[in-house]
C-alpha cells in the first residue's frame, strides 16, 4: 500500500506516492532518479549509499523512505551547483580520492557532514568519520588527502 511521503530532497520539497516498505535508497534511485547514491552491500556495511538527513549521514539502504518524512535529505547531487562541482568533488578529483568511483558519492557525503560540523579537521577525525565507509580501490590515504585538501589542512609531502 502506497501513502503519501512530504520530506525535502536537495533543497526541493516533495510529495510522493511510496510504498510504506521501500527503502531510501529505492525512493531516491528508482523513484527519483538520483543515482549518485550507490548500491553496494544492501546490509548497512560498506557506506556507498550514504546520504545526509537533516545534514547528519545515513545509509540510504536501511532506511525505510517513510521514516525520514518531512526531513531535509541531500544526495551527491546537491553538491553541484549550476555545472561546478563542490570544493570537496574537486578536491577528490585532484587529489586521486577516487579510483573506480563507486564509493566516492558515499565518501564525499560522509566528508561533507563532517567539514560542515568540524571546517579543520585533522587525519584521526577525517579517518574516523570516514570509518564507516569502504573502499576496495584504494588505502584511503589519497582519500584523507582528498578531505585534507578540501578544507586547507593538507600536510606538505
Amino acid at each position: 500500500m502506497k501513502t503519501i511521503l512530504r520530506l525535502s530532497v536537495n533543497g526541493t520539497p516533495r510529495e510522493d506516492a511510496v510504498a510504506g516498505n521501500a527503502l531510501l535508497i529505492d525512493y531516491l534511485r528508482d523513484g527519483l532518479g538520483l543515482s549518485g547514491t550507490k548500491q553496494g552491500c544492501d546490509g548497512g556495511e560498506c557506506g556507498a549509499c550514504t546520504v545526509l538527513v537533516d545534514g547528519l549521514p545515513r545509509l540510504a539502504c536501511g532506511t525505510l523512505a517513510h521514516s525520514v518524512a518531512g526531513r531535509e535529505v541531500e544526495t551527491i547531487e546537491s553538491l553541484s551547483h549550476e555545472g561546478n562541482i563542490s570544493r570537496l568533488q574537486r578536491a577528490f578529483h585532484e587529489h586521486l580520492g577516487a579510483q573506480c568511483g563507486f564509493c566516492t558519492p558515499g565518501m564525499i557525503m560522509a566528508a561533507e557532514a563532517l567539514l560542515r560540523s568540524n571546517p579543520q579537521p585533522d587525519r584521526a577525525q577525517i579517518r574516523e568519520a570516514l570509518a564507516g565507509n569502504l573502499c576496495r580501490c584504494t588505502g584511503y590515504v589519497k582519500i584523507v588527502d582528498s578531505v585534507e585538501a578540501a578544507c586547507g589542512t593538507e600536510h606538505a609531502l
